[in-house]
């Protein structure tokens, strides 16, 4: 697939999380524990992720250093364990178009650590650095259009809807209380800060640690054992630690495969090759995602300020990607064999083997 291999993934990374959500709305809504949820999800990716590290690395003898190790610590502290768990109780005490229009804050807050970090540059004085500030702002206009413009609702064209579940009143008051709703508004942007330092740390991290799939397992178990020390200290109750053969147990195999596992190892491969900024810049390609799924899976039909907003945030998307290309493509020949955030050295077909890349 040569130079579209990362576009083509950093997509499916999005229909895969959009998959996530959907699944993940009908867990919570049918009564699931959010911190129990996190686990359990971390918990599953671990026992897919270890077994297959250990298999791909058994001819290598390399240990992890205790700086390495405090610095997978806090970075799965910080993208994993924060993240997810302050997202599923804002998506719990808020609604989950707010947590769509949070999650989307994402190309944003990447992108101010990035510029922070010095791993970004803008010159609004060129036509490309205007395209990405550009692109910015429009992402902003649809997030804001997704949290306060509803409009008129759109019916479902699907009547039927795939997914059948019990709708639990556990969550019911919730929406009811403004105290609530305030703390759901502030846990999501506490996950859409962590997110975007996650994305940014990984990317700094990456440069000197030879292999995205080591690093992604060791944050899964890691995050796996906070989230446990979270939700044993907030759900003590054994029978909401029970799954059965219903969404539950389908949302946490799900999210914890596929999500944790295969999308979290493609999006680190993508940041790596790409950069952070890259990889957030595709997340309004979840929302779409998300209202189709919505449609066909849940039979929710949506409003036509979802729809305006979707289609803002994939304007936004692609005016920061026109501007980063016309960037690249002014730049001086001999840049390109320079390491940077977006442009990295052409990486072996085997990840399991890959070597560090060199310093700038």
């Amino acid at each position: 697939m040569g130079s579209k291999k990362p576009y083509f993934l950093a997509i499916t990374t999005q229909v895969f999380l959009a998959g996530m959500s959907l699944l993940s709305k009908a867990a919570f809504a049918s009564g699931m524990n959010t911190f129990v949820f996190v686990f359990y999800r971390q918990a599953a990716g671990a026992l897919f992720f270890l077994p297959l590290m250990f298999f791909l690395k058994r001819k290598e003898s390399r240990s992890l250093s205790l700086k390495d190790f405090l610095k997978i610590f806090m970075i799965s502290l910080i993208g994993m364990t924060i993240g997810f768990n302050a997202y599923g109780v804002a998506v719990d005490y808020t609604s989950a178009n707010l947590g769509a229009a949070a999650f989307n804050c994402l190309p944003v807050t990447t992108f101010l650590f990035a510029v922070l970090l010095r791993m970004e540059k803008v010159n609004l004085r060129k036509v490309a650095g205007i395209a990405k500030a550009l692109g910015i702002l429009i992402c902003i206009g649809g997030v804001i259009t997704l949290a306060f413009y509803k409009g008129p609702y759109l019916k479902p064209l699907i009547n039927h809807h795939l997914l059948k579940f019990h709708k639990s009143s556990h969550n019911i008051p919730h929406s009811s209380s403004s105290k609530t709703w305030i703390i759901g508004c502030f846990l999501l942007f506490i996950s859409s800060i962590s997110w975007g330092l996650w994305f940014v740390l990984q990317a700094y991290f990456l440069k000197t640690y030879p292999s995205p799939l080591e690093f992604i397992s060791y944050q899964t178990l890691l995050s796996a054992a906070q989230s446990f020390v979270i939700a044993i200290a907030m759900e003590r109750d054994p029978s909401e630690w029970k799954l059965g053969w219903n969404i539950r147990l389908l949302a946490v195999v799900y999210c914890g495969v596929l999500v944790t596992v295969v999308s979290n190892f493609l999006q680190c491969w993508v940041i790596k090759e790409k950069g952070p900024v890259f990889q957030a810049m595709t997340t309004p390609l979840n929302v779409i995602a998300t209202i189709i799924g919505s449609e066909l899976l849940l039979g929710e039909g949506i409003n036509l300020g979802s729809l305006i907003g979707a289609i803002l945030l994939v304007i936004s998307l692609y005016s920061v990607l026109w501007g980063k290309n016309k960037e690249l493509d002014v730049a001086d020949p001999d840049s390109n064999n320079q390491t940077n955030v977006f442009v990295s050295p052409q990486l072996p077909k085997d990840l399991s083997e890959m070597r560090p890349i060199a310093e700038p």
